[in-house]
């Protein structure tokens, strides 16, 4: 979290993190008790990359961005369809059934969306967007990852004003949680 650079750069090295956790999740064998340690860390970083995205990314994309609104409501969606997929996640042992199903369900999901923002998306803002916004953008989103919530909140506000407004109590709230139970955090 809070890597440097402009947006874009900054969004990519955190696609990579999530990455990360996804292969060590599949180098672990199905009931795997460390399956579920990756799987909160990845949620973790999933939930601040969307909430910052959202506050930040997708309204440049709106502004700056033929066809901007359509883009970043389609983004918006997929925010959503992971985030139900990690709130039942979230309540899933790793030897519990389901944990698999789910967990497979949301690494397509969120490697799909990665390789459509690095393909299209991204391309597309870097192209019409001043590099000084960029960079701009770059330093809201790391200081909005450091607010944000860490565990999935889907029926929460996701477009600005009210998820600017929001994130930054549930953030607080999650990471008081997070660290009176240890979550995400190796035995």
């Amino acid at each position: 979290m809070g890597h440097g650079g402009n947006v874009i750069d900054e969004l990519v090295t955190d696609h990579r993190e999530v990455e990360e956790f996804f292969g060590r999740i599949e180098a672990l064998p199905s009931g795997d008790k460390d399956r579920k340690l990756h799987a909160d860390q990845a949620t973790m970083e999933l939930v601040r990359h969307s909430v910052a995205e959202e506050a930040y990314l997708y309204p440049a994309v709106r502004e700056y961005v033929a066809g901007g609104d359509a883009i970043a409501d389609k983004e918006i969606d997929d925010h959503s369809a992971a985030e139900r997929i990690m709130k039942d996640l979230e309540g899933c042992d790793a030897d519990d059934p389901e944990f698999d199903r789910l967990v497979g369900m949301l690494m397509s999901e969120v490697r799909s969306h990665i390789a459509d923002e690095e393909e299209n998306l991204f391309p597309r803002l870097r192209a019409v967007c001043p590099p000084d916004t960029l960079d701009d953008l770059g330093d809201k989103v790391r200081q909005a990852k450091k607010l944000a919530p860490t565990r999935p909140h889907p029926y929460a506000p996701d477009k600005p004003p009210a998820n600017k407004l929001l994130a930054p109590g549930a953030g607080l709230v999650d990471r008081l949680r997070d660290a009176l139970t240890g979550r995400g955090k190796e035995a």
